[in-house]
């Protein structure tokens, strides 16, 4: 039995309801996840999926806005845990290490949306838990980062127009600088299904 898991963070319906969405760092994020998906059933991996709900808000990730749903393309198949949580990563607000001891997980991957908060954040609390983490960059998305002194409610177009807006290249690249040698090794989606398939020959 594997004693990897494929995680899949946030890639919902919710975050293509917002504007800054056409601006995301991966427009191909389903693609790139549907990959590691394909590649962490052919090897027989346990694939998790989770979505962030935040009920009561009446926001897009309210649950009663009917947009906290994966985004069309990704269908989990029979046996396939879906989690929902409400923290920013996926541990404390779900089952999931329950889940993965259960099953006797030792090695995670990571993946979806977005590469600086949800994915990142899970990475860390993985590691510290005792997993060996992988964080795949290219199967994340990120938006770009709007400076704290910038209202709340500027519109795209003045995030934009910032200079002081963190780009989605300057995000990933500090993301991958804080995880790398620390909390996860950094892969591609490449690297990953390579190494699967080798696996498969093996």
């Amino acid at each position: 039995m594997s004693e990897a898991a494929l995680v899949v963070i946030d890639v919902q319906e919710s975050f293509r309801q917002r504007p800054i969405w056409a601006y995301g760092s991966s427009p191909d994020i389903v693609r790139q996840v549907g990959r590691l998906v394909d590649a962490a059933r052919g090897r027989g991996d346990l694939v998790v999926w989770v979505l962030h709900a935040e009920p009561g808000t009446g926001g897009v990730f309210d649950p009663a806005s009917g947009h906290v749903r994966l985004i069309d393309g990704l269908v989990p198949e029979p046996g396939e845990p879906t989690l929902v949580k409400t923290s920013h990563n996926a541990f404390t607000t779900t089952n999931l290490q329950q889940l993965l001891t259960l099953a006797g997980i030792r090695d995670v991957t990571v993946c979806g949306i977005r590469t600086e908060q949800c994915v990142e954040t899970t990475a860390r609390v993985g590691s510290d838990l005792g997993y060996r983490m992988t964080f795949v960059t290219d199967a994340t998305m990120t938006f770009p980062i709007p400076h704290r002194d910038l209202p709340e409610d500027a519109t795209v177009a003045e995030i934009l127009a910032d200079p002081r807006t963190l780009a989605n290249e300057e995000i990933v690249l500090r993301t991958e600088y804080a995880l790398a040698g620390r909390f996860a090794a950094v892969r591609t989606v490449d690297e990953v299904v390579g190494a699967a398939l080798a696996g498969a020959r093996g």
